[in-house]
């Protein structure tokens, strides 16, 4: 489903150089679930944010569902990354001045679905995440575990190939941490490939795959359960 092939990503300003991304070769099968593990300024949330296509490589080919990423303009990448994939942050990203019915139906307005379908998927998705009761309420009239449950409805709710998540638990106690852990695995037990960065080796047990990095490069990759329909590559 993607895959990345000497990837390399840097930042340069006036007097500094710096190399986010060293050679990354990757590979990640459809319905895989992968957790990217590593310290601090290591790279992992620079690797999301290209495989999220919100931000382009230095150099490298980048390859999604079978489309070239490297190259396109940034109106095709748009258009790329909203119908296909779903992303959940730590920090909820949700819109105060929106209740929680319109956070969740948002992505599918900026695809202009109709409204009838807009509303039966809002509500579909609403329940299965178990937010319902608190559709009408506002971002900061929930709990963090609420709040995260209503972002991980707005990432579904277009029905995304991917799901990237940047440390979805990292704000949240230990049940609820469990619980969007929980709602990651049903929905990769659906088929939805999901890539998760994270600090927490019990969270990282979640996932079919972990891939280890350090200075930008991927040390290794240990598969924890068989992926659903790929097999995994290994980096020595």
């Amino acid at each position: 489903m993607l895959e990345l092939h000497d990837l390399c990503k840097v930042y340069r300003t006036t007097n500094v150089e710096t190399t986010a991304l060293r050679d990354i070769n990757l590979h990640i099968g459809k319905g895989e679930f992968i957790a990217i593990m590593g310290p601090s300024g290591c790279g992992k949330s620079t690797l999301l944010n290209v495989l999220g296509m919100l931000d382009t490589p230095s150099s490298g080919h980048y390859q999604f569902q079978d489309q070239t990423v490297s190259g396109r303009s940034e109106g095709d990448l748009a258009s790329l990354r909203k119908a296909r994939v779903g992303f959940i942050f730590q920090s909820f990203n949700l819109i105060d001045e929106l209740t929680v019915r319109e956070n969740v139906e948002l992505p599918l307005l900026y695809q202009k679905i109709p409204a009838s379908q807009r509303k039966d998927r809002v509500e579909q998705v609403m329940d299965r995440v178990a937010i319902a009761h608190r559709a009408d309420h506002r971002p900061q009239q929930l709990s963090g575990g609420q709040q995260q449950r209503v972002a991980v409805a707005r990432a579904v709710v277009t029905q995304p190939a991917l799901i990237l998540a940047d440390e979805p638990t990292g704000n949240l106690d230990t049940v609820n941490g469990e619980e969007v852990l929980g709602l990651l695995n049903e929905l990769n037990g659906d088929g939805t490939t999901v890539v998760m960065v994270t600090h927490d080796p019990a969270h990282a047990e979640h996932a079919t795959r972990v891939v280890n990095m350090l200075d930008g490069r991927i040390l290794s990759e240990n598969i924890h359960r068989g992926p659903s329909d790929s097999e995994a590559n290994h980096v020595s």
